[in-house]
């Protein structure tokens, strides 16, 4: 018997990886194995997703304001900050309602297409935004909170797709994984803003460029109200996910007892 064959080994440049955002994304999604399959299953799957995202960005909203130093970044705009705060904050609080809305588009913008480099180009700014670069109004958020706020999403998003009483089995299997990676990609395209990796190649990183939230090139990439096209479908009857023992459902997503009380 002959030697096995081995698949050629793929190249990938180290510098391109920290100074090209393109080779970046095909690189991680080279190695998830990310595909038009996972492409396509979250597009199809992206009105479920829509009917659950004013939901979800009230138990993340909930989460936040449990911890006084994710809830300082409200009052401060940094969660370095060990000053005395004088919280007066409530999930109906102006500076919440207006984070809410781009939490909404945010959610709403995973949903779109993936297949076109405008959507990476997004989910970085996201990154370098909360890093206290391209914005008028800085916002310094420590990797810790980001990193334990993306995976909460991905629980909730997680239970709520696979609790769904009308989707086949193979289709939630589909988004599960299609969201998952892409929640793993905006993870390291927040990670890429905030380690040190990678800073012998920092004379050749693009500048950031100051533009206002929810736009992209001066290109508007988010709805005015962060909802427009997100509610437009109201959930038909019975398909929010089902009461599960020991389960609350809260909002239509179902939320561990534990949790619920507080949230």
């Amino acid at each position: 018997m002959g030697p096995l064959q081995r698949r050629p080994m793929q190249h990938v440049d180290r510098k391109d990886l920290y100074t090209n955002l393109e080779t970046r994304i095909q690189y991680l999604q080279s190695f998830l194995d990310f595909s038009s399959n996972d492409i396509d299953a979250l597009i199809s799957g992206a009105k479920y997703i829509k009917v659950l995202i004013p939901a979800v960005v009230n138990i993340v909203y909930k989460k936040l304001l449990q911890y006084d130093i994710t809830a300082r970044a409200f009052e401060t705009r940094s969660t370095s900050y060990e000053g005395p705060v004088e919280f007066n904050l409530s999930e109906n609080s102006p500076q919440i309602l207006h984070r809410k809305m781009f939490l909404r588009g945010y959610l709403s913008k995973l949903c779109s297409d993936p297949s076109k480099m405008e959507y990476w180009e997004y989910l970085d700014k996201v990154g370098m935004m909360h890093v206290g670069q391209g914005r008028v109004h800085p916002l310094h958020v420590e990797y810790v909170h980001i990193g334990v706020t993306l995976s909460f999403i991905q629980d909730v998003l997680t239970e709520a797709i696979l609790s769904h009483p009308r989707m086949r089995l193979d289709k939630k299997i589909s988004l599960v994984k299609a969201i998952g990676k892409i929640i793993w990609i905006q993870n390291d395209l927040f990670a890429k803003w905030y380690v040190r990796d990678g800073d012998e190649y920092r004379e050749d990183m693009s500048t950031p460029e100051v533009e206002r939230e929810g736009y992209l090139h001066g290109k508007k990439v988010l709805s005015d109200s962060g909802d427009s096209d997100i509610e437009d479908d109201p959930p038909a009857a019975g398909s929010t996910p089902p009461l599960r023992s020991p389960m609350h459902v809260h909002s239509g997503i179902p939320i561990r007892a534990g949790n619920s009380a507080q949230q």
